[in-house]
């Protein structure tokens, strides 16, 4: 056993799910193996029995029982790798007092080489090597060590902090980015790399400060020798001990390469620094505050620049998963519509006499697409210009489509909505009335099967508009169309499905 186990790496021992060595190793009938726990609790979450890693799916949750022998093999790799760092513990150096210790040492603990910004925990140089061996772990944010990693979850969602909200001003989740700070503007953190340039020019004006100071002291010991002199003397070292601490404190934080500690601890250097006027001794220091207000407007117009980027880039990746969609006459209402070549739709007058048909709207104006999705991802664009109403998104192919409708994600409807031209809704329950800059042109829907996810986006700003997040797909999903009525002419103009745009 032993001989056969050192051939063998830690990747072989680890569960996909939960990235460490097994515990209570278990095989699926597909033959992959997983924690015993972290399979069940993946198939409780998800409602779906389905091998996470070749997505093959049980129509009965198997049996799982331990796999012997691989958990015979944990154990022996387990106790090798103990006595390795037993071995090396005593060559590397224990964490002294104001240092950062491993979280994963066990009895004495080691200085901590590196902290995971992903993991939020701190390594010494034996508990590191997964990070710079393991194909999945070397994709993880590696920063020099710094305590108080619980600090960098978000509180609310206990995701890792990774974007900074310029609205208000905050850092957030990727989940408060979906649920709360969808229409505001954010940028990645790693974006304030920026303002380490400031810092540095900060730190020059306060030294400059520091100097100026210094040579008022020798004047006035020089020229003037009254208690009142001695007084405001006083004062000027106090400044100087002051400035020379925040100084440092510049320094240190110039050198951060973590981003999170350094926004955080940023907007504390924009203060004006501890001084006052002492015009009676014509001692005036510079503007700090005005030049530092100056850089952050300049930053900021930087980050907005290259936020757009950002979000351009991630819809161009969206689009990949681009479906070709068209409209199924079957299930459009009597009084719509469609063109011939199935991409657009629109209201008439006219209601014509077409087969009853217990797949077609009867009441509500409505169309689906013929494709249906079960897994995976796709996107599609439908052109909204010149329209005042209008319903898009996806819903479950089990709705029901006779008579009156409540559209919500409860009853399998995921869409979003435009009443009287500038009245925008995300169909929820309740409703979620939404606040746009602009009003969209091309909308852009997109969907993701295994994470419960739908998308709305406006394609020429290329702005998220609104997310449903958490939904729990179980049928088949279609596009849904919603031209409404065409109100005497003011709403006459079709729906478009789009061709995507997929060039870089």
């Amino acid at each position: 056993m032993s001989a056969a186990s050192c051939l063998l790496s830690e990747d072989q021992f680890l569960c996909s799910i939960c990235l460490d060595v097994f515990t209570d190793p278990v095989s699926t009938p597909c033959g992959h193996n997983f924690c015993k726990n972290c399979i069940t609790q993946h198939w409780t979450v998800t409602n779906r029995c389905q091998c996470p890693m070749c997505n093959k799916v049980f129509r009965k949750r198997p049996e799982l029982n331990i796999n012997t022998f691989i958990s015979e093999m944990v154990a022996q790799f387990r106790h090798e790798a103990q006595q390795k760092a037993s071995s090396s513990s005593s060559e590397q150096q224990a964490a002294k007092p104001g240092e950062v210790s491993c979280d994963v040492c066990t009895g004495t603990k080691l200085k901590a080489l590196k902290s995971c910004l992903v993991c939020l925990t701190s390594y010494c140089e034996t508990h590191l090597q997964p990070h710079l061996t393991t194909s999945s772990l070397k994709r993880h944010q590696l920063t020099e060590p710094v305590e108080n990693l619980e600090g960098r979850m978000c509180t609310k969602h206990h995701k890792p902090l990774e974007l900074f909200c310029q609205t208000d001003q905050t850092c957030v989740c990727m989940l408060c980015f979906v649920l709360d700070h969808k229409t505001h503007e954010l940028v990645p953190l790693r974006e304030y790399e920026g303002k380490k340039a400031e810092l540095g020019k900060t730190e020059a004006e306060i030294q400059q400060m520091i100097q100026k100071r210094r040579l008022k002291i020798e004047e006035l010991k020089e020229s003037v020798k009254t208690s009142k002199a001695e007084g405001f003397i006083t004062d000027l070292q106090q400044e100087i001990s002051e400035l020379m601490k925040r100084s440092s404190e510049v320094e240190q934080l110039s050198r951060s390469t973590d981003y999170l500690h350094l926004l955080q601890s940023f907007s504390s250097l924009t203060a004006a620094p501890p001084t006052e006027d002492r015009t009676e001794v014509s001692v005036r220091p510079p503007s700090y505050e005005g030049t530092v207000v100056r850089a952050v407007v300049q930053l900021e117009e930087t980050l907005r620049k290259k936020r757009k980027l950002l979000f351009e880039a991630k819809l161009k990746r969206l689009q990949q998963s681009a479906v070709d969609v068209t409209l199924d006459p079957d299930t459009a209402h009597p009084k719509l519509i469609l063109s011939d070549d199935g991409k657009q739709v629109n209201h008439g007058d006219v209601r014509k006499n077409l087969p009853d048909n217990p797949e077609r709207f009867s009441f509500c104006v409505s169309v689906l697409g013929k494709q249906s999705f079960s897994a995976g991802r796709f996107y599609f664009e439908v052109q909204v210009k010149g329209k005042t109403d209008w319903t898009l998104g996806v819903v479950r192919e089990s709705i029901k489509r006779q008579g009156k409708i409540t559209v919500t994600p409860q009853k399998g409807f995921w869409t979003l909505r435009l009443r009287n031209g500038n009245e925008y809704k995300a169909l929820a329950d309740p409703p979620v009335r939404l606040s746009l800059g602009s009003d969209p042109e091309k909308m852009g829907v997109f969907v993701d099967y295994e994470e419960g996810l739908v998308s709305f986006y406006d394609v020429d700003a290329a702005a998220l508009i609104y997310s449903f997040t958490g939904c729990s797909f179980t049928d088949k999903l279609l596009p849904y169309f919603g031209p409404c009525l065409n109100e005497g002419g003011k709403n006459s103009a079709p729906l478009i499905i789009s061709p995507v745009n997929q060039t870089a």
